[in-house]
């Protein structure tokens, strides 16, 4: 498409846009009376406007029902799981079975762990990103200390080369080369947090099992953003958490797939719970742990059903928007924010660098603007104009239009803004 920087090209994009009405479907922040221009769905996604009721069905169930809920009623409990993984498992690319919506992110990391990271003579090492998010950091610290082993001696972090902003892809598999005779696991985030950039998860996948590793990922930041194919790119396992791109709510539950090969190994290593154990025989509260044989084998406790009734709610909007319009519309509005931006950086020369990467294959919504000077002061100026994004340290802008509830004149809007309070401060 031939982009025109007007409002009134935007306009024009927004009353074509197959998804226009589902922005009703969300909350969007409002101050002094005005809505606000919400890019931050990659720190937290907007609330479905239909959560509130979802969350009504079930403590209606229980004022009604008390524990019966989980058995009575027009949608019983002990089913609700199975209401949750149809949707996802388009999301992620797996099969239903393989995914399991549990715990928060960092609790699944260290459940997986438990399960996938089995140091033993010389192969002990594990790859993974430089600069991962802290809780990636602190779960790889404490696991190996839990295995009385140096994290300085066992994690290898691949990282930018000097003056670069993104990890090369032969960089990666390098060093997967390099440690193969001692590497157990490669564990690496799908899309970086900071700089955006996302990574070839099939590469990494092949790359590592060609040297003897297990592969997982934390898709934090790719689930619900990115199309994904864990089980056809024969990914072990993978986490992801729920409150960015599924816009399922503050800290609500997240999700993990266990690739279905693993489903059928009952002894291997694992933490279980009682919801873990198979559904037959489930309520004899017997001795001796017999995992489900699917991805819910790894369930330790009795579900959130609260917390997966929000996320219900926001996975039945991707259903009905479809997944393949989602994705449509989340690559033609990033490509209209970098024209946009493009031009921006014609006009304010030196003020600006995009540290994100450009190729298509290598992004998802998230843009993130090295801020060259006055970094602080521009989010500020921002913020103040009703355009909320966030600041990550030291000088770095990040920004995320999503397909389900931006609009193309909002990010004209914002470029629009950007470009003055630049010029004011020059």
């Amino acid at each position: 498409m031939q982009f025109e920087n007007s409002l009134s090209f935007a306009r024009g994009l927004d009353t074509i846009d197959p998804l226009k009405d589902f922005r009703k479907q969300f909350i969007i922040p409002v101050h002094d009376g005005k809505e606000q221009i919400y890019f931050l769905g990659n720190s937290l996604g907007l609330q479905p406007v239909r959560t509130q009721s979802y969350l009504q069905e079930i403590l209606n169930g229980w004022g009604k029902y008390g524990v019966e809920g989980f058995f009575m009623g027009e949608n019983p409990w002990i089913h609700y799981h199975d209401t949750l993984t149809k949707t996802l498992s388009t999301v992620v690319g797996a099969l239903p079975h393989e995914i399991v919506v549990m715990n928060q992110l960092t609790v699944n990391l260290h459940l997986m762990m438990v399960s996938f990271y089995r140091p033993s003579g010389k192969r002990k090492k594990i790859i993974c990103e430089a600069k991962a998010f802290p809780s990636d950091q602190y779960m790889f610290e404490t696991q190996i200390k839990h295995h009385g082993l140096d994290p300085q001696e066992v994690l290898i972090e691949v990282a930018p080369r000097a003056g670069e902003h993104h990890i090369r892809q032969e960089d990666i598999r390098q060093a997967i080369q390099q440690h193969q005779d001692e590497l157990t696991l490669v564990l690496w985030g799908g899309i970086n947090y900071y700089t955006g950039q996302l990574f070839d998860m099939q590469a990494i996948t092949q790359a590592a099992h060609a040297a003897g590793a297990v592969v997982g990922f934390d898709l934090a930041h790719a689930a619900g953003n990115v199309p994904l194919q864990l089980h056809n790119w024969d990914v072990d396992f993978a986490c992801w958490c729920s409150y960015k791109y599924l816009n399922s709510g503050p800290g609500t539950v997240g999700g993990a797939y266990i690739h279905e090969r693993y489903h059928g190994k009952t002894d291997m290593p694992r933490f279980a719970g009682w919801w873990g154990y198979e559904k037959e025989t489930r309520f004899l509260m017997q001795q001796g742990f017999k995992p489900v044989q699917s991805a819910e084998g790894w369930q330790l406790s009795t579900p959130a059903l609260l917390l997966q009734a929000s996320h219900k709610a926001a996975l039945d909007i991707i259903e009905e928007a479809e997944w393949g319009q989602i994705q449509e519309k989340r690559k033609l509005l990033n490509a209209w924010l970098w024209f946009l931006l493009d031009d921006l950086q014609t006009q304010v020369a030196g003020n600006i660098e995009i540290i994100t990467p450009r190729a298509e294959r290598e992004k998802g919504c998230q843009v993130s603007i090295h801020m060259l000077k006055n970094g602080k002061a521009v989010f500020d100026a921002l913020s103040k104009a009703g355009i909320m994004v966030d600041w990550r340290e030291p000088n770095v802008i990040r920004l995320a239009p999503v397909p389900l509830y931006n609009t193309f004149e909002e990010v004209w809007q914002f470029n629009n803004i950007l470009r003055q309070i630049l010029q004011q401060q020059a």
